[in-house]
């Protein structure tokens, strides 16, 4: 009867085998980018400005009318 030995792997090679297996299916992912042409990465980045300043009034106009409101409110209650 043959005895088959099995041999374990190293911790150290079984390490560098994942990582390195790591490394290649990164590299396989990142070849899978597809990247923005320049027009479009322009006009997100309008869209993004135009609704950060329609919020950012927003916010100041709410601000603005809720201090109003208290001051009167203050006012009453003197």
């Amino acid at each position: 009867m043959a005895e088959t030995t099995v041999k374990k792997e190293n911790f150290f090679v079984k390490t560098s085998k994942n990582i390195s297996k790591f490394f290649r299916d990164a590299k396989s992912e990142i070849k899978k980018i597809v990247w923005p042409t320049s027009k479009t990465v322009f006009n997100n980045t309008g869209v993004v400005l135009v609704t950060i300043i329609v919020i950012g009034l927003f916010i100041f106009g709410l601000d603005t009318l809720l201090m109003n409101l208290l001051g009167l409110i203050m006012n009453i209650a003197k």
